[in-house]
């Protein structure tokens, strides 16, 4: 008879350390089984050579080391959730599978699925707390419905933060529950893609970069901001220990993290805003959606040096500043009328820290169609931006270093006219 066992299901958790569900599966009373899969139907739409992969990838060999040195390992396998898991429940005597929550549409229905499966056969099925600092019904209005403008939420947030939801999980005291055994990582090739040139930003940041965060996080040109997203979005670093250096060195920093938090749970309330508009009315739009100038967004070449800056930086390196992303994505959406999810669909396939909570949430207030108390005839100037946040030209001249030159495109829209057009087809549909 094979020895009773639990399982943890490593996602977007990549990381021994702080990692919630990890810490409640070691203390089950099992010997626990590390696992992660790498999830067919998510892969099967991704480039070969996408660098987030290339990522998860390395975070699951380097995962699998840590374990080795405590005399276990990663079990990793390709395919299905479902049908991995099922695989796995043939192998070994599972009694429990532990992870931690995911609130996107696709990952909940997974999920959903999963506990059916194994509660069909007497196998428990728990999940934790661990991506975000407060979620799902823990900040909520007054009269018990969830919030949807950022600035009363965070104010709430801040006054139900108690040092236990920063406490750090102890899990290096239980790794004698981890069970011992060996073995091998499949290459990347094996899962079916190639290596990307694409830098990952460090894991690290500065006190110091932290501390002068709201100094300098609007200014493209210096490396202002931390760059973390990745980690973030993969569970490589806390988020927990994050915040707590972020309430001792910098609020504005801290703020950050809570819309992190915000967007996650109106995702989690509202799971519609992955394809609709969180103001039902803003889907009367008729947008342009001209696949020409769309495509000259992508490329770079819109004759605005700013945004096109921003796009050349996304395309050569999976990162677009901040403050960049909202000119480029006001610009798409209210300069050139195309739909905003034809841009959060590009950011999607681009962007190293693409998470599709905040990726949807930033676009819908890019669009004014989201959860934003500023109305929609907010759009950005992409002249008075360069002016206010690159007014020495450093981040264009690094990006589009031929912006003065005869080679480089006049501007395909005038301002004025195309902020006309916007306020007159957003008023149009908003009047029904």
């Amino acid at each position: 008879m094979k020895s009773p066992i639990a399982v943890f299901w490593f996602r977007r958790d990549l990381r021994c350390s702080d990692n919630a569900g990890l810490y409640h599966a070691l203390k089950s009373g099992y010997k626990v089984l590390p696992l992660f899969i790498f999830d067919s139907d998510i892969l099967e739409d991704l480039p070969k050579e996408d660098a987030r992969v290339n990522f998860i990838h390395q975070s699951t060999l380097q995962l699998h080391r840590q374990l080795a040195k405590m005399d276990s390992g990663l079990l990793v396998r390709i395919g299905r959730p479902i049908e991995v898991l099922q695989e796995v429940l043939g192998q070994y005597n599972v009694k429990a599978v532990y992870c931690n929550h995911d609130f996107e549409p696709y990952a909940v229905h997974r999920d959903a699925q999963v506990k059916a499966c194994l509660e069909a056969v007497n196998i428990e099925f728990h999940s934790f707390k661990d991506h975000v600092i407060l979620e799902k019904e823990e900040v909520l209005k007054d009269d018990g419905n969830p919030y949807t403008v950022f600035t009363p939420y965070s104010k709430k947030w801040k006054r139900t933060l108690t040092e236990f939801h920063l406490k750090s999980y102890p899990n290096e005291k239980y790794t004698s529950s981890l069970l011992t055994f060996h073995s091998s990582l499949p290459g990347l090739t094996e899962i079916g893609f190639v290596e990307s040139a694409v830098q990952i930003p460090s894991p690290e940041v500065s006190d110091q970069l932290l501390r002068e965060y709201h100094l300098k996080r609007n200014t493209p040109s210096v490396r202002g901001t931390s760059k973390l997203g990745i980690h973030l979005r993969f569970g490589t670093i806390s988020i927990r220990q994050l915040a707590s250096r972020a309430m001792e060195l910098n609020e504005t920093f801290l703020n950050e993290l809570i819309w992190r938090d915000f967007y996650a749970m109106i995702l989690w309330h509202f799971p519609q805003v992955e394809h609709s508009a969180f103001k039902p009315l803003y889907e009367e739009i008729e947008w342009r959606n001209d696949s020409e100038e769309y495509s000259r967004w992508c490329k770079g070449q819109t004759g605005y040096p700013i945004v096109d800056a921003g796009m050349r930086e996304l395309n050569n390196t999976g990162f677009m500043h901040n403050r960049v992303r909202m000119i480029v994505a006001s610009f798409l959406t209210k300069h050139l009328l195309i739909d905003w999810r034809w841009g959060e669909a590009y950011f999607a396939e681009k962007l190293l820290d693409f998470d599709l909570a905040s990726n949807s949430g930033g676009w819908q207030w890019a669009a004014g169609c989201g959860c934003d108390a500023a109305p929609y005839f907010r759009v950005f100037n992409p002249e008075l931006q360069t002016k206010k946040f690159d007014p020495q030209l450093e981040y264009v001249k690094k990006w589009v270093p031929e912006f003065q030159s005869f080679d480089y495109p006049a501007p395909m829209v005038e301002h004025k006219m195309a902020r006309k057009r916007a306020l007159a087809a957003y008023s149009l549909a908003l009047k029904g």
